[in-house]
């Protein structure tokens, strides 16, 4: 995958694999619902960037990526889009997801594949679980049956007698501290989520799509736990990835405690999570669970099917709902693993949006430390690249094909990219990418983007029939373009 595909704007998707798509979780609802994102993002171009901007090149129920399989897949299309691979729109940055039947999510997600090794294989569609903000912190969850109301500020123990610093209690009432509820708007839209202090100079993270409303001039906001509120301003933001970090500008003299960052490379499925975040508006919830899988390639897309991105999550039972989106996911040593970002869910419920079903996803902290890393430095973040479109669909389960076409016009084998250079040619199915099975053009992009530029990669794919191994070399691509 060449990385002069990726970028928005470019019709080609991601190469990478085909990844569940997963709803991010955000804050409180009362913004208005966006309209249904049609169907999933077109095929992303290979390398990094943000998702192109025309129809994808190929059919697939992913838009056919263009080589760059780590740039983010590109808004979904047109008419000839519906109905693709990702199914499952995001509900969106700015707004939670509309109603059952706005959300396109397919009736059933495609039926696994088995593969070479045996094992079943799939494409999570998930939303993201950003929703619009009313109300901020006081914001007020009332049922409109009943006279009850709730509000989003919570005690976090009173007068109860001290747990054990490695308890579940013991270990959110540290991390507390340390997490804070997003406001973000630009006078026509707003959404909201959950972000987490990263270090001691100030810097927040939290997921791109909680802060994409405030992207171009518009104003973000954070609250602690005691109530506080400080202006933050934007430092950078990677849409592929779905990371962002922020930097309060008016915190003063407050003592900022960053969270200590776990290893998500050392984690094992069963390993006991924690979430904290601001589900409905409800900061300060913390919610426990198990890691339910690892390596889950999901994809995901905001209402408007804008801003897709690729990763290969950490799956967990631990309840998540809009408003969680960019909360941190901690281990049972209160480290954090990953960053919440989707779910994967049915429609309806308070104000139309999706709920917390058990199928949770968290980017791997790992990655979302580098991206940051990269944010803070550079302001922009570097993706990974192939420098070949593929053709995006995720229910084939057949391996993800190098495109014979584009919609563009520019070429399926980027001249002189990663892709040509190991010989890959328009027609070949990418099968494998390392170590992992591919099925889809989504779930090779997630599998592209688990590395770095410069990397070389066992590739398996098929020409004429035929079985072939050969090695790439990662090239980048460095910004949403």
């Amino acid at each position: 995958m060449s990385t002069e595909h990726e970028g928005p704007g470019r019709p080609d998707g991601p190469a990478d694999g085909a990844p569940e798509q997963v709803a991010r979780p955000a804050a409180p609802p009362p913004a208005p619902p966006q309209p249904p994102a049609g169907s999933p993002p077109a095929a992303a171009p290979s390398t990094a960037g943000p998702p192109p901007s025309g129809p994808p090149a190929t059919t697939g129920q992913f838009p056919a990526t263009t080589g760059q399989f780590s740039a983010p897949p590109p808004p979904p299309a047109t008419a000839r889009t519906e109905g693709a691979g990702i199914p499952a729109p995001d509900q969106g940055h700015a707004a939670p997801p509309p109603a059952t039947g706005s959300w396109a999510f397919p009736p059933q997600p495609p039926e696994p594949r088995r593969r070479r090794n045996g094992l079943l294989i799939g494409v999570v569609v998930a939303t993201l679980v950003a929703g619009g903000v009313g109300g901020g912190v006081g914001y007020w969850v009332a049922d409109e049956t009943a006279g009850d109301e709730t509000s989003q500020t919570a005690s976090t123990g009173g007068d109860a007698p001290p747990r054990e610093p490695d308890s579940v209690a013991g270990i959110a009432e540290t991390a507390l501290l340390s997490v804070v509820t997003i406001e973000a708007g630009n006078g026509a839209e707003s959404a909201g989520g959950t972000g987490f202090v990263y270090d001691d100079q100030g810097h927040i993270m939290t997921n791109n799509h909680v802060v994409a409303a405030a992207a171009d001039g518009g104003d973000v906001s954070v609250t602690f736990s005691d109530g506080q509120s400080y202006e933050a301003e934007v430092v950078g933001r990677a849409e592929g990835y779905d990371v962002a970090v922020m930097r309060l500008v008016d915190a003063g003299d407050r003592e900022l405690t960053p969270l200590p960052m776990g290893d998500s490379d050392q984690v094992a499925v069963g390993d006991s999570t924690i979430a904290i975040g601001a589900p409905f508006g409800l900061s300060g919830t913390v919610t426990t669970g198990i890691l339910s899988a690892l390596d889950r390639p999901v994809a995901s897309s905001d209402g408007q099917g804008a801003n897709a991105s690729y990763m290969n999550a950490l799956q967990t039972d631990a309840s998540i709902n809009p408003g969680n989106s960019g909360g941190p996911l901690l281990n049972g040593d209160g480290e954090v693993i990953g960053v919440n970002s989707a779910i994967r869910s049915t429609t309806g419920g308070l104000g139309g949006e999706a709920g917390s079903v058990g199928l949770g996803f968290a980017i791997p902290i790992n990655q979302a430390t580098r991206v940051a890393e990269d944010l803070m430095e550079h302001g922009e973040a570097v993706y990974p690249i192939i420098g070949a479109s593929v053709d995006n669909r995720a229910a084939e389960g057949s391996g993800a094909k190098i495109v014979d076409s584009t919609g563009d016009g520019s070429d399926p084998v980027t001249p002189g990219g990663p892709a040509a250079e190991a010989g890959l040619q328009p027609g070949d199915v990418i099968t494998g990418f390392g170590d992992r099975v591919i099925d889809s053009g989504p779930t090779l992009i997630s599998q592209i983007w688990t590395y770095q530029p410069g990397e070389s990669v066992e590739v398996t794919y098929e020409r004429d029939g035929q079985e072939q191994t050969t090695t790439i070399v990662l090239g980048e691509r460095v910004g949403e373009q």
